[in-house]
């Protein structure tokens, strides 16, 4: 008995071979049985340890998919935290249609092969998604895989200086609650075209496609938007 580790080792070695890639593979974690194995536990151990990461956001599970990663927590929320209770949707969407286009058009100029192969898995996550909430753990994913893919260290520190703002507003919230699930479908699919332009390596159709998807995010959020106007209401 003294030998068995405890969930909090058991987790924390979990966690260090996540952090290494040595329980990684194409941008997912391996299969249960080959975890259970590699940590000497049963796999119904395992199964228990991946619910609690599920629950807390450290992993995201999609049927018949695996088991991904999420991206790591935004950065620190202290520093936004004044930021964001002054921020409103139109100054971040302003920011995200400047921002993440370039990221996409990047991506499709840069991504490896085995990383738009998960890349591609989790834009059918996001088709795949039940609900809200599902979808917004699937679309944070998915846009923060682009920013990854442009292989730019400091466009990836921006990108996630957005995400810290957006986490601490609660309008946040309050437009995921109001998702209607035609909505969640619109967005998916605008997914899978963006995922399409960066597969083919057209950097304009992506910067363009992503431009478009952020100015229906940005419709659904602000319903009273003019789509005839600037992007500065995006």
């Amino acid at each position: 008995m003294g030998d068995c580790p405890s969930d909090t080792d058991l987790t924390a070695a979990l966690l260090a071979g996540i952090k290494t890639g040595d329980f990684l593979k194409n941008g997912k974690l391996l299969p249960e049985r080959a975890l259970a194995e590699a940590l000497s536990v049963t796999r119904a151990r395992m199964r228990r340890i991946l619910d609690l990461l599920e629950e807390d956001g450290t992993v995201f599970r999609r049927h018949g998919q695996g088991t991904f990663v999420s991206p790591p927590p935004a950065v620190g929320a202290s520093p936004f935290r004044a930021v964001a209770a002054k921020v409103m949707p139109r100054d971040v969407m302003e920011v995200r249609l400047e921002i993440e286009p370039a990221l996409a058009a990047l991506a499709a100029q840069r991504a490896t092969l085995k990383e738009l192969k998960t890349l591609e898995q989790l834009t059918q996550a996001t088709l795949d998604a039940a609900d809200t909430q599902a979808y917004g753990v699937a679309d944070d994913i998915f846009h923060y895989k682009i920013a990854e893919l442009a292989h730019n260290p400091l466009f990836l520190t921006v990108y996630d200086s957005i995400r810290a703002v957006r986490r601490q507003s609660e309008w946040t919230r309050q437009r995921e609650n109001r998702y209607s699930a035609a909505t969640l479908v619109r967005m998916a699919e605008q997914h899978q075209q963006l995922f399409q332009s960066i597969s083919d390596r057209n950097s304009q159709a992506a910067a363009e496609t992503m431009e478009t998807h952020l100015l229906s995010v940005s419709n659904t959020m602000l319903r009273d938007r003019n789509y005839g106007q600037t992007k500065e209401l995006g």
